[in-house]
């Protein structure tokens, strides 16, 4: 089964003060470090423009919730954590169409 992992994030003043050539060598050295388990996948998203709450999402894909969780731990020792150039608002974890695998799994037993 694959997990959806819904981070949203705040940026900081420290990371919205930096030059897109900055921003853009912080975020490839830290997610090169952060993602190095092939297990688990990330796509970002803008969301400033939408949300006072959030200004962006990292959304995470993986089968397997431990390679996740060690994504994260690397993650927070990145600069885009620890600077701190991002703040954590929310993480949700979801399961695509979880209900159908429910039905199926109530079904044979």
């Amino acid at each position: 089964m694959i997990w959806t992992i819904f981070v949203h994030l705040r940026a900081t003043p420290g990371w919205l003060r930096l030059t897109p050539t900055e921003r853009d060598a912080i975020a490839a050295e830290s997610l090169a470090q952060a993602l190095a388990d092939e297990r688990v996948t990330m796509r970002f998203y803008d969301a400033e423009a939408f949300s006072g709450l959030a200004s962006d999402i990292a959304v995470f894909e993986t089968s397997d919730m431990l390679a996740y969780y060690f994504t994260m731990e690397r993650l927070r020792n990145t600069p885009l954590i620890s600077a701190p150039y991002f703040d954590v608002v929310s993480i949700t974890p979801a399961l695509e169409n979880g209900f159908r695998a429910f039905q199926q799994a109530e079904a044979g037993a």
